[in-house]
């Protein structure tokens, strides 16, 4: 009996480390693959300050406009966020209402985009929304 119990036991430690470690090489080759941007992305990150008095259904309405900038072309990716609730520091800007962040493949797909009728038109229709917008673009390297 003592023999069946430590066979189980050996048996459950093995499997169990075996597990990890096949969990643990998952998470490290993926967090690798995913926490790699190609050399020459564009990372187009767009700032967004509110007006004071706009009402909930504005703002609503108002994330719309991103909806509408996924469908033009050389969109790689598209997320947009608030600020988050990080220590304050002289270095921090939370004062913003949102934040944009688009990725392009290259220059020419961030200057398709820059013009591109759907841009400008969903930009004309939500700026009643807000009062500064601020643009900060980066190609990796």
């Amino acid at each position: 009996m003592e023999r069946r119990n430590f066979l189980k036991s050996v048996t459950a430690a093995g499997l169990t480390g075996t597990l990890f470690t096949s969990c643990a090489s998952s998470v490290e080759e993926g967090a690798e693959s995913t926490n790699t941007i190609a050399n020459g992305t564009i990372l187009h990150s767009v700032y967004f300050w509110l007006k004071d008095d706009i009402t909930e259904e504005e703002e609503q309405d108002f994330l719309n406009f991103f909806a509408e900038l996924r469908k033009v072309p050389g969109v790689q990716t598209l997320q947009y966020g608030k600020p988050a609730p990080t220590n304050p520091r002289s270095v921090v800007d939370n004062s913003f209402h949102y934040n944009l962040l688009v990725t392009f493949q290259n220059m020419d797909d961030i200057n398709t985009y820059e013009t591109h009728p759907t841009h400008t038109a969903a930009a004309e229709q939500y700026s009643k929304y807000w009062t500064e917008v601020q643009v900060r673009d980066t190609i990796i390297m």
